[in-house]
């Protein structure tokens, strides 16, 4: 394990540097924003469209990985909105609580530090459960919100929904990637050096705009921030290896690739939602913080057992 947490060490190492400079106002909100927004848009969407133009769909899509993750993330989403209704929480709230217990920082974080970790072959199931987490789960949070808020499920939320899908930059880049591979289109020279270019800002700008995003954030009702984390950092990675090698016999290697995953502190994007719909946005950002800070710990432990699995 030591070997691996040396190894994770320098990606939590920008992360931590991100966060001393947005302590210290080095790096202002403003700034990070914009950060955000450039990693986000271009530099993580040019490193996805890079790896999936050179997958093609039957190395990325398998039935028994998408279905081992959405009972495994399925699962642990029932208990946290369980144990939230037990406490007499809003659906709203519920929802967001699951969410938070369920959502890794997949794209940010996972996919450069586990394919450079695991190897390039664990570009493609990075990618199955960043689309999973963004079209399944990312959907359902806002229906169940407005859902409750408004009383229905109408056509205008489904809408709202569909239109986010759409515009969310890296299933564009992912699908785009895809096609283009697909196709068998050939990619010229200097787009390809471009988009490699480009891509390459996205490992430490994402680490980076982790570290100072966390700055910003707060650790009040800690038992909460502690409950969600478990969830989070042990609970979901636990249920999706029983649901992948247990239940669904998925690849070994693809299974390990998932478990990672799974493993992940809790995801920005959680916070952004929350804070759009107004809902616990204070609970969100102490568990990102506090997940966060374990996870250090934590995601080495499991990236240490899953390479025993091939």
């Amino acid at each position: 394990m030591l070997a691996i947490f040396l190894q994770t060490l320098p990606f939590f190492a920008i992360i931590g540097l991100g966060y001393v400079a947005g302590r210290t106002g080095f790096f202002s909100e403003d700034a990070t924003a914009y950060l955000t927004k450039f990693v986000f848009y271009f530099a993580l969407s040019a490193l996805l469209f890079r790896f999936s133009a050179n997958l093609t769909l039957s190395e990325v899509f398998d039935w028994s990985f998408v279905l081992a993750y959405l009972c495994g993330t399925g699962a642990i989403y029932i208990v946290a909105t369980v144990v939230a209704m037990i406490r007499k929480l809003s659906i709203a709230e519920a929802a967001v609580e699951a969410q938070v217990a369920t959502i890794g920082n997949v794209g940010f974080l996972g996919i450069p530090m586990l394919t450079l970790l695991l190897g390039p072959e664990a570009i493609g199931p990075n990618m199955m459960v960043l689309s999973v987490d963004l079209i399944v789960f990312g959907s359902l949070i806002v229906i169940l919100i407005t859902g409750s808020r408004d009383g229905r499920v109408h056509i205008g939320v489904l809408k709202t929904v569909a239109l986010g899908l759409l515009k969310n930059p890296m299933i564009v880049s992912i699908v785009l990637g895809l096609t283009v591979s697909a196709l068998a289109l050939p990619i010229p020279k200097p787009l390809n050096e471009f988009v490699t270019l480009l891509g390459g800002a996205a490992t430490p700008g994402a680490l980076f705009a982790i570290g100072a995003s966390l700055a910003s954030k707060s650790a009040e009702r800690m038992s909460i921030a502690v409950w969600l984390s478990t969830c989070k950092l042990a609970l979901h990675p636990a249920s999706v290896a029983f649901f992948a090698l247990m239940v669904f016999d998925v690849d070994p290697y693809a299974a390990g690739v998932m478990i990672a995953a799974a493993s992940l502190p809790v995801a920005g994007n959680v916070y952004m939602l929350a804070q759009h719909y107004r809902v616990a946005p204070q609970r969100v950002s102490a568990a990102i913080l506090v997940s966060t800070a374990f996870s250090i710990l934590t995601v080495s432990a499991v990236i240490a057992m899953v390479a025993h699995l091939y």
